[in-house]
């Protein structure tokens, strides 16, 4: 199906891992898809957690985002449906790290998931990228492809540590590969209440980058640790979760700021049978 906008690309990236990266790309993509936007999930990242995280076995995957990106499979080879019926994913595996040695020596090697993005543009309304937890070519590639950064951070001890080099790159790539790159926004996760800690790391998050954070906060929450290893985004682990919530609304958020209208109605009825 053509739509009337393009695609919006956006990148989700932190150098650091363990702050929720992935977590957020499988569930702001989910979140994007329940609320009927047709949403394309690219999983860069050669540990291939978004994969496994959508239930997708990595080690039965006979094609990937890196034959796709090499070039030796068509998107229709390496593309999978999900259990959302608006949700595309393509898949990663350990394969990938072979990608990035092939490409060192390759002409306008920032430029190649860029190339293969763009005919895709009017397919999807929303891209995701979920990068390596690296400033990797990888990286650089799905920055160069991208709109935008989605950016989570932790609230916890040294969250913005590293952050700076984050947004160093960005600021590089978007100087002299792609001028159109910018920040989409900063996604707060790993919050708890309870704790002086996480209410101060909030503080300090929002004053660092003003309008960028969402309003809504991902918490810490057992589900959303649970999610991945029954293969299933939190929308449909557990739909009335706070960490579903959180997600929900951080999508809705995104389609405000987008411009593109947000579905009003919640989405439980349909997804929780």
């Amino acid at each position: 199906m053509k739509h009337p906008r393009p695609a919006r690309v956006l990148a989700v990236a932190n150098q650091k891992g363990g702050v929720g990266k992935t977590t957020t790309a499988i569930s702001v993509a989910a979140s994007l898809a329940v609320l009927e936007r047709e949403v394309l999930l690219v999983d860069f990242d050669p540990q291939g957690h978004a994969t496994s995280g959508l239930g997708v076995d990595k080690a039965a995957l006979f094609r990937t985002a890196y034959d796709w990106l090499g070039g030796g499979a068509a998107f229709e080879e390496v593309a999978r449906g999900t259990d959302l019926p608006c949700l595309t994913l393509v898949p990663s595996n350990r394969e990938l790290v072979g990608a990035e040695v092939e490409l060192v020596n390759e002409e306008r090697r920032e430029h190649r998931l860029a190339g293969k993005i763009d005919p895709l543009r009017d397919r999807f309304e929303y891209i995701l990228i979920d990068c390596p937890p690296s400033l990797s070519l990888l990286t650089v590639n799905a920055l160069v492809a991208a709109d935008g950064v989605l950016v989570p951070i932790q609230c916890e001890y040294f969250a913005l540590e590293g952050v700076s080099e984050l947004l160093a790159t960005i600021e590089r790539v978007k100087e002299s590969l792609n001028p159109g790159l910018g920040l989409a926004g900063v996604v707060a996760t790993m919050w708890d209440e309870r704790t002086n800690l996480s209410w101060q790391v909030l503080e300090e998050i929002r004053r660092h980058f003003g309008d960028a954070v969402f309003e809504n906060v991902v918490p810490r929450s057992v589900r959303l640790a649970e999610a991945p290893s029954f293969g299933k985004p939190i929308l449909l682990y557990d739909v009335k979760s706070k960490g579903a919530e959180a997600y929900l609304g951080i999508a809705r958020e995104l389609l405000r700021r987008d411009g593109r209208r947000a579905a009003l109605s919640a989405p439980a009825a349909r997804i929780s049978g």
